[in-house]
């Protein structure tokens, strides 16, 4: 992961600092928090899957697959099986 150093005056990291134990969060965490809310406001994909969506368009709307229903000659051949074990 890249990383990049940023430059804060005193005022704003001591608010930040203290946020971020009141939170019990390190920084890393807060800025990661405050990116991903930046992106969203912007209305920017914060990751692969976002991004895959998003280029879709508005039909990539999740549909979940039906549960296969058995069939009788399944449940006849699983019947035969449990006679045959008696």
């Amino acid at each position: 992961m890249p990383g990049k150093r940023i430059q804060f005056d005193d005022e704003s990291w001591a608010a930040v600092d203290l946020l971020a134990r009141d939170r019990m969060m390190t920084f890393q965490e807060l800025a990661e928090e405050a990116f991903r809310d930046l992106l969203r406001k912007h209305d920017r994909p914060i990751d692969l899957k976002e991004a895959l969506r998003k280029s879709a368009g508005a039909s990539a709307q999740v549909v979940p697959f039906k549960k296969a229903q058995k069939t009788k000659k399944v449940v006849k051949i699983k019947k035969k099986r449990s006679k045959r074990r008696l």
